[in-house]
């Protein structure tokens, strides 16, 4: 093993760092480090080792650093895009994951998975104990991002000395960061998990601040976003549904900086958002490049996941016959909404499998908290419900293998919060959609599925007590599993399903749009 020594008279604990070239099992063993109060004197000597050993790699290998936020939602499809570099074009890939605390089962499971290649560490927690209880998420997100940006920038630094770093990869939140990598002379680009709509009107919200001023929900007339149906002010996403809030603020302040990345990594494709993805790529002053990639969606089991029992289940149900039930690793109903959901499927008198978690009057944020019952979830269903449907029903607690239930043969709907994530997976599947929106920019993609693309029929929620009721729940399911609507967004679905195969096979869309990309990054390199 070889070392080089660097003199670290600043630190007042050591009088030098060591530098070695660990092997990558090392690596691993110190980005799973978890921090004590002691152990958080010596973590610019882990973060130095870490980054500097992680990044050797050949010289004409060009080496990403990616920012995610501290959850799941954005993680996941950053990793997909991660594989995709890695095994098309023999990146070398490092995550640097920011948090305000330990990483969540998981966070750790999924990246522990990685193959050889893709490296990753965590940054030290960030403390948030001057904001306000109240603080949205979006506030939170952002901020854990800022205030890691220190320790992001000693481990760009040992990147730059030890590798062939071409650019900093961030997401929406974490625009902060592209002072960084002007700093270091290297490229910054977003990576934007969501619609093309929602990064459309992101672009446009800064004019849309200007023009306005009361909110955005009480305009009379629908917001026209360029290149997309127009869309009422309830609508937009719930961070800038209070002006006067700090995740409004912090919203604007990252959709300003959006022009100063190199480019937008757009997990969406021209054939899905035709309209949207034409706009973005037009040139216009103020406007980075838009790269539309997608779709990325996991789509590669364990055998752990195979064989999970709802999975059998499945295989014994008639093809195309289950709905499948979940609103996403963050969505939660109130006890009230749960048994008129219950009551809908009952009397729909059709197949179904339902995640089921404990009730909320409060949705989390599938962003950034993966939610884990407390109780049993079984507990909150009306009684002798799981018995009565036991022939036609099965009721998962908490958690299923989404992905691949929607690729089951069985499947033949999906009742969805509209996460982004989701709609991809049902796309690449071609199950069509019923829309139940519940938080961030859900039911902007409500929207957009129900009224543009039409793969989706919306239920409608009693404006008096704010529920969806067990008569409305049970006449849209019956119309999508078999009614004459269900076998339109069936049609439009098969269509959409076979365009996403195209985009992402060899000679498609995305993957020559990424190998432009990555050969700009090479000829960089050679120069």
């Amino acid at each position: 093993m070889f070392f080089s020594v660097l003199l670290c008279s600043f630190h007042p604990f050591a009088a030098f760092y060591i530098i070695p070239l660990f092997p990558l099992s090392f690596i691993h063993r110190i980005s799973k480090f978890k921090p004590t109060f002691s152990s958080l004197l010596f973590l610019p000597f882990l973060l130095t080792i870490t980054a500097a050993a992680s990044m050797e790699a050949p010289p004409s290998i060009p080496h990403l650093a990616l920012l995610p936020s501290p959850g799941m939602g954005h993680l996941i499809p950053l990793i997909e895009f991660a594989k995709r570099l890695l095994s098309h074009h023999r990146l070398t890939i490092t995550f640097v994951i920011p948090s305000d605390g330990p990483p969540s089962t998981p966070q750790k499971a999924v990246l522990d998975s990685l193959p050889a290649g893709i490296d990753y560490l965590f940054l030290p927690p960030v403390s948030f104990d001057d904001l306000p209880d109240a603080s949205k998420i979006e506030t939170i997100i952002t901020l854990t991002i800022s205030r890691s940006l220190p320790s992001l920038r000693n481990v760009l630094k040992s990147m730059v000395a030890n590798s062939n770093l071409v650019g900093l990869v961030v997401d929406l939140f974490g625009t902060d960061a592209f002072d960084l990598a002007k700093e270091f002379n290297i490229s910054s680009y977003m990576f934007f998990p969501s619609t093309a709509m929602f990064l459309s009107f992101a672009l446009f919200l800064p004019k849309l601040d200007e023009s306005v001023a009361g909110e955005f929900r009480d305009l009379p007339e629908p917001i026209r976003i360029p290149g997309c149906i127009p869309i009422q002010g309830k609508d937009l996403l719930d961070p800038v549904q209070d002006r006067k809030n700090e995740a409004y603020k912090w919203t604007l302040h990252n959709a300003k900086r959006y022009a100063l990345a190199d480019g937008i990594f757009l997990n969406s494709f021209l054939e899905l958002e035709p309209g949207a993805v034409n706009y973005l790529q037009e040139e216009e002053a103020g406007k980075p490049p838009v790269y539309p990639i997608g779709p990325l969606v996991k789509i590669d089991a364990n055998e752990k996941e195979e064989r999970a029992e709802c999975l059998k289940w499945l295989d014994e149900q008639p093809h195309g016959s289950v709905l499948f039930v979940s609103f996403g690793s963050g969505g939660t109903l109130s006890s009230h909404q749960i048994n008129e959901l219950a009551s809908g499927l009952e009397t729909s008198g059709q197949r179904f499998i339902w995640v089921v978690r404990s009730p909320s009057d409060k949705a989390a944020n599938a962003t950034y908290f993966s939610v884990q019952s407390q109780r049993d979830p079984l507990d909150f269903l009306p009684e002798g419900f799981v018995e009565r449907t036991k022939n036609r029903g099965l009721v998962v607690p908490s958690w299923a293998p989404q992905a691949q239930i929607l690729s089951h043969s069985s499947t033949g709907g999906f009742l969805t919060h509209c996460g982004w994530n989701s709609t991809l997976e049902s796309v690449v599947n071609g199950v069509p959609l019923i829309a139940w929106p519940l938080y961030a920019e859900q039911r902007m993609n409500a929207v957009m599925l129900t009224e543009e693309i039409k793969v989706a029929l919306r239920l409608k929620t009693n404006e008096k007590n704010g529920i969806v009721e067990k008569e409305e729940i049970s006449k849209v399911v019956r119309s999508v599993m078999e009614g004459e609507e269900g076998k339109k967004l069936r049609r439009k679905m098969k269509d959409l399903k076979e365009a996403a195969e195209r985009v992402v096979g060899e000679d498609g869309s995305s993957t020559k749009i990424v190998s432009d990309v990555v050969n700009t990054w090479k000829a960089r390199i050679s120069t």
